[in-house]
């Protein structure tokens, strides 16, 4: 920036005055762009308008060729301009053409730049275009250059947003948001909702941005700091702790956030270089959220969803509103719209309101999706834009098994989708019908159809799907959603809490499987090129004793009187199993001495995930009372393929002849031993690969409460031993023409079994 200039504060009084002249729209525009190259010494300044077909259709610049004005277009996500609006985060580049977004437009001229700063143009969370400035020679652009460049954006978000625009843009494009809207994400939880669009959080729109009397704006902004410390405080004291706990490590956040200094020092630094102290806390958001999202710290990236609420709190308090966003008000037919969500605001919403979620974010092992999918609720992430696109009470369509999402749709497509919901549960209704009836097959052979589970909230599913019990309790679930370790008292209190659930069922509680893709925000851990084959699950438990005694004193303790399931997890090795065994010894040794309640029996399982331990089958039910296959795990480690990576997910097939010899090996293992097998993860979900391991001799698989209706259908058509005859002969084959997965589908149609 040049010497003369003050700032945002001067380019902020320019704006001002540009506002104020009665101007024509371009006419505006194009002063707009050439007042920001001469005050921030750019040689080029450019404007994208994000326009309702998802296209930045540049509509002013200085610099550039002016030809190309309403002429040049990027997609959303296209090239840096597209890459700006499409992450709501700025680019600073000293080389842009070496940038891998880097698109060239040859109508433009602008390859003989080389800096490039990109601001996204943001209107109370929404992306309605992309700023940018450009220069020859190689550099990066200053903190405070980018500061300038930011407050600016927020004066053309509000011009755009007011309609200013209208007319601008070439004949046959409008910039209005009621038209359709179409975006391909990834399915993240099964399930398909209609609804209408809640925004999480609901947007509080400035629109008083330059201030008349700094001191008054200051002193404003103090009283609604105050005003929010106090309603933190409130919100801690008065809620019932014991039954919403998961809440508790959320408020508990917020507080800490309140009172950051740094925090308030640059809201104090916004209000004095001329922004309302409302239009200061939109800023400073989006300048956070566009810091921290660059950090790849786990920590970081959970909290700043916290902040995000927090400064939508802070925003109510300076405009009058008293909503308490922690107790949502919502329609019956809700889909929650949002770049991403804590697991904890999530259960504030009422299921019942709740149809479906659409994350901007979101993978499959994110803490909102985890508890979404606990819930029922279909959810799609790396839904790319839809924020920007989307309003309050817009019509939404959300198919969790494509990942798919249909804003405002069409008429006919909404038609198609109906009928779906409508074939759906017709046909969740017939497995509803079956809850009550025994899960045995044709042939009389009992199978034991369990739940997966890992939270409070899964519990009411044992008995709406009549489940056997719970074959795998994720303990690791209630840490990951809590900003502190959860304390002795807590854990025991909460496995009691599940085990009174499930009365005379079966619980199978897995202890703490974190590292790798399971990070807990207050538990340091050393970054890893391969977490999934790192320091993880029994690993790190082994090394942190302490951690994992805690965990078995409060399961113990929990289980008084009671039988008490106890599974480890990623077994490798032995001597790993007998570590855990001495450690489980004297934890129960030190209760017996001081006279605590210990459970009527204990049973020690492990988890077999990890191909070593197949060679050690024999000798590792000496050591046991169960095991359990990880059927994810073992797949991806098994074939060596990242689950997690597109290009190769899908490469192999768990209903492989290699896969499924390694899985009747364990299944004769238990049954030469006496010990008891079952297995856990997707492939028991899915009624086809379901009775490919009851022809492989399961007679014990764990899934989601949604999918036991689905196989039990499956189950009781199925004559096991005749599967069974035939699959045997089929793995012995070494001259099949055919795969595995062919030879059961064809199974399954020529004897009528419903898949």
């Amino acid at each position: 920036m040049r010497s003369d200039s003050l700032g945002p504060r001067v380019l902020l009084r320019k704006m001002r005055e540009l506002m104020a002249d009665p101007l024509d729209p371009q006419a505006r525009l194009d002063e707009i762009v050439r007042q920001i190259a001469a005050t921030m010494a750019a040689e080029v300044c450019s404007l994208y308008v994000l326009r309702a077909d998802g296209v930045l259709e540049l509509y002013a610049t200085q610099g550039l060729n002016p030809g190309s004005v309403h002429l040049a277009q990027l997609r959303l996500g296209e090239g840096l301009v597209g890459t700006i609006a499409a992450t709501a985060r700025p680019l600073n580049l000293n080389d842009a053409q070496k940038h891998p977004a880097f698109t060239y437009l040859p109508e433009t001229g602008e390859e003989i730049y080389n800096s490039f700063l990109g601001v996204p143009i943001l209107r109370a969370g929404r992306t309605l275009g992309t700023l940018v400035i450009q220069n020859r020679a190689n550099r990066l652009y200053r903190d405070e250059e980018a500061e300038a460049l930011e407050t600016v954006a927020m004066v053309v978000a509000e011009m755009i947003a007011a309609g200013s625009l209208e007319g601008v843009s070439r004949p046959g494009v409008v910039l209005d948001l009621s038209r359709p809207a179409h975006f391909e994400g990834t399915g993240l939880a099964e399930g398909i909702g209609l609804g209408h669009v809640v925004l999480h959080e609901p947007r509080v729109v400035v629109t008083n941005l330059f201030n008349e009397d700094v001191e008054a704006e200051i002193d404003r902004l103090h009283k609604a700091l105050a005003e929010l410390r106090i309603s933190v405080e409130d919100m801690l004291a008065r809620r019932d702790m014991a039954a919403d706990g998961e809440h508790r490590a959320v408020l508990e956040a917020y507080r800490m956030f309140a009172h950051d200094r740094g925090w308030v020092r640059r809201l104090e630094e916004a209000v004095r270089n001329g922004l309302t102290a409302e239009a200061s806390v939109e800023k400073v958001q989006s300048d956070m959220r566009a810091r921290m999202m660059h950090m790849s710290d786990p920590y970081i990236r959970e909290r700043l969803n916290d902040f995000d609420d927090l400064a939508n709190r802070l925003l109510r308090q300076l405009m009058g509103r008293g909503d308490d966003p922690f107790a949502p008000e919502t329609q019956g037919d809700a889909i929650l719209v949002c770049r991403s969500m804590g697991a904890a605001e999530l259960l504030d919403y009422r299921r019942e309101q709740v149809r479906g979620l659409v994350l901007e974010e979101g993978a499959a092992t994110s803490h909102v999706v985890i508890v979404a999918r606990a819930l029922g609720i279909p959810v799609v992430g790396q839904a790319k834009g839809v924020v920007s696109m989307a309003e309050n009470g817009d019509a939404i369509l959300v198919d969790g098994e494509e990942g798919i999402v249909h804003l405002r749709p069409p008429a006919d497509v909404e038609s198609v989708f109906a009928e779906r919901v409508e074939f759906r549960a017709r046909r969740q209704e017939r497995y509803r019908a079956l809850r009550d009836t025994p899960a045995r097959s044709r042939d009389g052979q009992d199978v034991d159809l369990m739940m997966n589970a890992g939270l409070l909230v899964d519990l009411p599913h044992l008995d709406q799907a009549g489940a056997a019990g719970i074959g795998l309790f994720r303990t690791e679930l209630q840490f990951m959603i809590a900003s502190a370790m959860p304390r002795a008292s807590e854990q025991e209190r909460f496995y009691a809490a599940v085990l009174e659930a499930a009365g005379e069922r079966p619980v199978t509680f897995r202890t703490l499987d974190i590292g790798g893709d399971k990070v807990l925000p207050y538990l340091h851990q050393s970054p890893e090129e391969n977490p999934a084959l790192g320091y993880r699950a029994l690993r790190l438990a082994l090394d942190r004793p302490g951690l994992m005694r805690t965990q078995l004193r409060a399961l113990m303790r929990a289980a008084s009187g009671r039988d008490l399931r106890i599974m480890v997890p990623m077994v490798s090795d032995l001597s790993e199993m007998r570590q855990a065994r001495d450690l489980i010894s004297r934890e129960f040794k030190h209760l017996t001495r001081f006279g605590h309640h210990l459970p009527h029996r204990l049973q020690l399982g492990a988890m077999i995930e990890v191909p070593s331990i197949l060679y050690q089958l024999d000798e590792l039910m000496q050591l046991v009372d169960f095991v359990s296959v990880g059927s994810n795990d073992l797949f991806q480690f098994f074939f060596a393929v990242d689950r997690g990576n597109a290009q190769v997910a899908n490469r192999f097939d768990d209903l492989s002849p290699p896969f499924a010899k390694a899985l009747r090996d364990i299944v004769e293992a238990g049954r030469r031993n006496s010990v008891g097998v079952t297995l856990c993860g997707e492939m028991a979900g899915r009624p086809l690969s379901a009775m490919a391991l009851l022809g492989l001799g399961f007679r014990s698989i764990s899934m989601t409460s949604s999918a036991i209706g689905p196989v039990k259908a499956m189950l009781i058509e199925l004559d096991i031993a005749d599967l069974e005859a035939k699959m045997t002969a089929f793995l012995a084959d070494g001259r099949r023409r055919t795969t595995l997965r062919r030879f059961l589908e064809d199974y399954a149609t020529s004897h009528s079994i419903p898949l």
